[in-house]
């Protein structure tokens, strides 16, 4: 019998109504003669709720407690779950990410997977039941509770799907798809029926919130299909796989807005070989995530390092930062106000005009551009949060993204010089 992982997110069981229809969701693929895992998450705004509470307690809470905190909101909802199949006339059981051996390594709040013993879970399958196993979280070698950040419970599903040699993995949200943009943004978006594992890396990890980029990079890895799909309906959701030819004729796929971003600066920085090593080796080993990089130097040997991070790691990197600054002699600067707008599509490698559409539709807003960074498939540009949304839509509507595609053939006759 084929496996089949499907994961529901908080708003698919933010009630009993909904754990109800996930659950019939459920029923209907085991019908099918599937077996059945169930990756879900924890009810609603729970996280969120708890991670108030915590704060209420502490600004900056240790994060082995904030991970066993965050983990209870995942037990609640296996638990309902499997009632409620049970009351459906199912067989359940479901499982913490502990019992079924899901070891991370021991980095709290943004822990990574490093392996996952399946043989409980077949065991259980193959005696007939849906297996439910709680998402965004782990435990370290130790037993410590660990959780694998936000977005985590699609890492969950994906890398429990590996594991099992899954069919494929269906995503359940509150949108019926991955947009052109964020739908919330921008009221033209247009759903994707098909797009590549690069391509939703490259969305994912510029701000389209419904994948996490880690659940993307395993799934490429182990070429395992992602149906993202509505949890309020049956229709057709779009489809996460391997780019194919076809793929290549669409020029920009999706537009993207990360608008929570801040920005590091650190000025008078000695000029001298090993000493980026050192700033980015200090700040890797506190794991804070850098994103864009800049190095300046001028005529006296001093060098001006700027890079971005998310805004939630701001506070930890004040701390690193200010170590280095006293270190190295240099002053830092923080910016906490930046957003990123990005396009996103694999037919940028074969044709050129996207930067030139892209950076012509923000001059005629006045909106500067304070940073522009590119890979073969997309191009994306640092500007003030305050004009994230309308860049956003702008740029949307540069390309055209809310009507069918323009294939490359004609996108080229458009605009030269990328």
């Amino acid at each position: 019998m084929s496996i089949v992982v499907m994961k529901f997110g908080g708003t698919s069981v933010a009630d009993a109504g909904r754990i109800r229809a996930a659950a019939r969701r459920a029923i209907q693929t085991h019908r099918r003669g599937h077996q059945v895992v169930m990756v879900v998450s924890a009810m609603g705004e729970t996280t969120d709720h708890l991670l108030d509470l915590a704060r209420q307690i502490s600004p900056d809470p240790p994060k082995r407690e904030l991970d066993q905190l965050l983990a209870t909101g995942e037990q609640v909802t296996i638990s309902l779950v499997a009632m409620a199949l049970e009351e459906m006339g199912a067989r359940a059981i479901s499982f913490t990410a502990g019992q079924i051996g899901l070891v991370t390594d021991d980095i709290h709040t943004k822990a990574r997977i490093k392996s996952i013993d399946v043989r409980r879970i077949r065991e259980q399958l193959d005696a007939g039941r849906i297996v439910i196993v709680a998402g965004f979280q782990g435990v370290t070698e130790s037993g410590a509770v660990t959780t694998l950040g936000r977005g985590g419970s699609n890492v969950s599903l994906v890398a429990i799907a590996a594991a099992l040699g899954a069919e494929v993995c269906e995503n359940y949200t509150d949108v019926d798809g991955i947009h052109t943009a964020d739908p919330r943004i921008v009221p033209n978006a247009r759903k994707i029926p098909r797009i590549s594992y690069d391509e939703m890396l490259e969305l994912a990890s510029l701000g389209a919130a419904v994948l996490q980029n880690r659940a993307v990079e395993f799934a490429n890895k182990y070429n395992v299909p992602i149906h993202v799909r509505s949890s309020s309906n049956t229709k057709q959701g779009t489809m996460i796989v391997a780019e194919t030819e076809s793929m290549e004729r669409i020029v920009v796929s999706g537009a993207a807005l990360k608008d929570k971003l801040a920005r590091v600066t650190l000025r008078n920085v000695p000029d001298q070989p090993g000493v980026a090593a050192r700033i980015f080796h200090t700040l890797a080993n506190a794991h804070t995530v850098v994103d864009d990089i800049i190095q300046t130097t001028d005529q006296h040997k001093r060098a001006t390092v700027s890079f971005t991070i998310d805004l939630a790691d701001l506070l930890d990197a004040r701390k690193v930062v200010a170590g280095l600054c006293k270190a190295l002699g240099c002053k830092a600067v923080f910016e906490d106000h930046l957003a990123k707008v990005s396009v996103v599509g694999v037919g940028m490698r074969t044709h050129t005009g996207v930067a030139e559409r892209m950076f012509s539709a923000l001059a005629r807003a006045r909106i500067n551009i304070q940073n522009i960074t590119t890979s073969e498939i997309k191009i994306s540009c640092l500007i003030d949060r305050s004009q994230g949304r309308r860049a956003l839509r702008l740029v949307h509507d540069a390309f055209d993204l809310g009507r069918k595609p323009k294939s490359v053939k004609k996108a080229r006759k458009e605009g030269s010089g990328r």
